[in-house]
């Protein structure tokens, strides 16, 4: 039996979360033992406690990486659990502790952005590749990109496994389901839907779509754009939408829990990130349904979308080049019900969890070896 602490910064449940939920679920409790370490009133506590597992609460690490002062009380936390090995996502501190109480450590980069020079050039590169080899056991990217980021902050790609993301596959809602849906967003037989699942903020491209949506718009397409998720951006997307005339057009959903709702209602989905951006769950949900993506042409959705197999990829910050592909879709049938076909046999194929939770326990096993 492998005993594992999972140590994660998270007070809502994001990306990283939603992973370690997704391996909670799936992983093999015959031989491995695993609890988890969450900041005090983190959303992720009860949707832990609901998989049958132990749930540790500590202060001073909420959506932080690194904090001296909790450093003590997470050394406390792992001699008192003994795990063979401490996996974290996203808090240095959790590391060093590990380190401290002499385990193996195992930490998890789930994000993909631009680098910053103070670790891209020297000294600063040199002193992140040692502080983050030195503690880490194992490294596991979630993304090809995000494995480009840490070694261009000097850390050795020998160090780095890249592990993608898995999702449990998303059930279609019923014929009579949809149509109450396509309802209440006033959304027309005739027209083509494309959904944008991300948070409303610059870097989620999200006036590129709607720019694309204005192309298609003045060709005479029938488009409807949903715009799914809440966000700091959200009154200035809202000012652009009224500013381009696309009101008809785009449709601000808010968050939506039923996630099931509104991607069975979805032609194709877009991403238009240009700042940041893993491997996208909202993407891998979507395939599991058969929905092929347009993206864009960075981090990880080249990862995730093979252009002209279950999508296409655009150029970053391209509108025109965007719409052109989402035209290409609309105006080819037999493209389109191959790359819905293709999304879910991809899927099957690499992005479930169940796939996704065997290959964390190999990396565990390589650990504690």
């Amino acid at each position: 039996m492998i005993k594992v602490l999972n140590i994660i910064s998270d007070k809502n449940i994001g990306g990283a979360g939603r992973c370690v939920l997704n391996f909670l679920k799936y992983y093999d409790r015959d031989n491995f033992q695993v609890s988890v370490v969450v900041p005090k009133g983190s959303l992720l506590k009860p949707e832990i406690e609901k998989l049958n597992t132990k749930v540790i609460e500590v202060s001073g690490i909420a959506d932080k990486s690194f904090d001296t002062k909790c450093i003590g009380e997470l050394k406390r936390i792992i001699k008192e659990e003994n795990p063979d090995a401490v996996h974290t996502h996203g808090t240095f501190s959790g590391r060093i502790a590990g380190k401290l109480c002499g385990k193996k450590i195992i930490y998890t980069r789930h994000s993909v952005f631009p680098v910053s020079k103070k670790i891209s050039t020297q000294p600063g590169k040199t002193i992140n590749k040692l502080a983050n080899e030195f503690f880490s056991d194992e490294i596991i990217a979630v993304a090809e990109a995000a494995k480009d980021n840490l070694t261009e902050g000097g850390i050795s790609d020998k160090k780095i496994k890249v592990i993608l993301n898995g999702v449990e596959p998303v059930k279609r809602c019923t014929d009579e389901e949809i149509k109450a849906t396509k309802e209440k967003y006033g959304i027309k037989d005739d027209e083509f839907v494309i959904g944008i699942m991300a948070r409303l903020e610059a870097v989620k491209g999200h006036r590129y779509l709607i720019d694309a949506g204005r192309i298609l718009k003045s060709k005479g397409k029938k488009v409807k754009i949903l715009i799914i998720g809440t966000g700091g951006i959200e009154s200035e997307i809202r000012d652009y939408v009224d500013k381009t005339n696309m009101n008809d057009t785009v449709v601000f959903t808010g968050f939506i829990k039923n996630v099931r709702e509104i991607l069975s209602i979805m032609d194709i989905q877009a991403n238009a990130s240009y700042g940041t951006e893993a491997t996208s769950l909202a993407l891998l949900e979507g395939m599991s349904m058969g929905i092929p993506a347009v993206v864009s042409n960075y981090g990880g959705n080249p990862g995730v979308i093979t252009s002209g197999e279950n999508g296409y990829i655009f150029k970053l910050k391209d509108s025109e080049d965007m719409a052109l592909y989402i035209e290409k879709i609309m105006d080819n049938p037999d493209i389109f019900e191959y790359m819905k076909e293709k999304s879910k046999e991809i899927f099957n194929n690499k992005f479930t969890a169940q796939i996704y939770a065997r290959n964390i326990e190999n990396v565990y096993r390589d650990a504690v070896k």
